[in-house]
C-alpha cells in the first residue's frame, strides 16, 4: 500500500516586508512594547501556513478584505479589525482564508523558513478542517482575554494547536517575536479537544 503523501509548513515573514506603513506601524508598536515591558525592541514576524495534500497545496493565512470575491481566495471566516462596529464597513474586516493553489504575499521575505511542522498526511488534513472553525474576535484586540491581542498569529497557532501540531520547540526566528502568537495557544487550550 502507498502512503498518501502531506505536510505542513509554517512560515516566518517580516512585518511590512512590502508594506511600508505596516513596517512603520509595527515598528512603533514594538518600540511602545519594549519600554513598557523594559525589554530590547526585537524583529516583528507575521506568520502563515502552507499545507501539502493530494490534489494541491493549500495557503492558511489571515489577511485584510480586499473585495467580496472572497471565496476565490478560500476564505473560511471574516472578523472585524479594531472594533466590532466598525467591522460592519470592509475596510476593517479581515479574513482567514485556507486557499487551494494560494499565494502567500512577501514570500519571499520569509526568515529561517519553511520550518517543517508535519510530514504525515492525516495531521496536514486535519489542519485544512480544523481552520475553517475559527473564533473571529476583534484583530488588534484582547477580546478573550488572553493578555495579548489577536492577528495572524493566532489565527496560525490557534488552527495549528487545534490539529495536534507539537508547538513546543516553535519559535520565531532569533531576535524576533510574534505578537499574538500567545494568544492563539491560550484560545486553542481553553476549548475540549
Amino acid at each position: 500500500m502507498i502512503s498518501e503523501s502531506g505536510a505542513v509548513d509554517l512560515y516566518w515573514i517580516p512585518l511590512g516586508a512590502d508594506a511600508h506603513v505596516v513596517k512603520v506601524s509595527g515598528a512603533i508598536f514594538e518600540a511602545i512594547s519594549a519600554f513598557v515591558g523594559r525589554r530590547p525592541r526585537c524583529a516583528l514576524y507575521h506568520s502563515a501556513l502552507q499545507i501539502d495534500v493530494p490534489g494541491g497545496p493549500y495557503v492558511v493565512e489571515q489577511a485584510p478584505v480586499v473585495d467580496a470575491h472572497g471565496s476565490d481566495r478560500g476564505v473560511v471566516a471574516e472578523g472585524p479589525v479594531g472594533t466590532r462596529r466598525a467591522g460592519r464597513f470592509r475596510v476593517f474586516r479581515y479574513e482567514v482564508r485556507c486557499w487551494r493553489g494560494g499565494e502567500i504575499p512577501d514570500l519571499r521575505a520569509a526568515i529561517g523558513s519553511p520550518v517543517r511542522l508535519s510530514d504525515d498526511a492525516a495531521v496536514a488534513r486535519r489542519v485544512l478542517e480544523v481552520v475553517a472553525t475559527i473564533p473571529t474576535p476583534v484583530w488588534g484586540r484582547d477580546e478573550l482575554h488572553t493578555g495579548e491581542m489577536w492577528n495572524s498569529n493566532s489565527v496560525v497557532s490557534w488552527t495549528l494547536i487545534r490539529s495536534g501540531v507539537d508547538l513546543s520547540s516553535v519559535q520565531p526566528p532569533s531576535g524576533g517575536r510574534a505578537p499574538g502568537w500567545h494568544a492563539g495557544a491560550v484560545v486553542a487550550a481553553r476549548e475540549p479537544a
